[in-house]
């Protein structure tokens, strides 16, 4: 159960967010219920994601995949819930999603792939990366794709260490 209570979503405060959610989300999730508690923080979140998630030019699969591989570094089981289906329709295997948590020793990522999760893992438990691993990252993506790239990175970190922070689970009542 979250540590803190959902927020009350009948609020006329919240109302517009909510409205805004449904039309781009289909529901309001969890992660959602909890952000609204502060409404410019949601609005900041909702921007903030729809960018990173609708508007970048990163292919899906490799945004998926490093979502959930975030996941699986930082613990994040409802970050995981979320998105494997998602990954899963952006192309990833199930056998790629059940290698994710011991990719160095699996054939089942090229070579694109693997200098992606090489960056994804230094920047979740270094925060530093190595020049090596950011040079071979930056030979498969452009400019704008490796900001886009880093940023979903550092933006799913976020999202993981928030709702874990206040233990948001998807089999949470509400």
């Amino acid at each position: 159960m979250a540590r803190l209570p959902y927020a009350d979503l009948t609020h006329p405060e919240v109302s517009p967010l909510v409205d805004q959610i449904v039309a781009e989300r289909g529901s309001v999730l969890h992660l959602y219920q909890m952000l609204l508690q502060s409404p410019p923080v949601a609005r900041g979140w909702l921007n903030h994601l729809t960018g990173i998630r609708q508007q970048s030019s990163l292919a899906g699969d490799i945004r998926e995949m490093v979502i959930m591989r975030i996941a699986i570094l930082n613990g994040a089981p409802y970050e995981a819930d979320q998105h494997a289906p998602i990954a899963l329709k952006e192309g990833m295997s199930q056998a790629q999603l059940d290698a994710l948590d011991a990719w160095e020793g699996s054939a089942l990522f090229n070579e694109k792939e693997r200098a992606v999760l090489a960056y994804t893992d230094a920047m979740t438990r270094h925060v530093q990366v190595p020049d090596a691993v950011f040079d071979d990252a930056k030979q498969h993506f452009s400019p704008r794709e490796m900001v886009e790239l880093t940023a979903t990175i550092a933006t799913y970190n976020m999202v993981s260490r928030f709702l874990e922070a206040l233990q948001i689970h998807s089999h949470d009542d509400r």
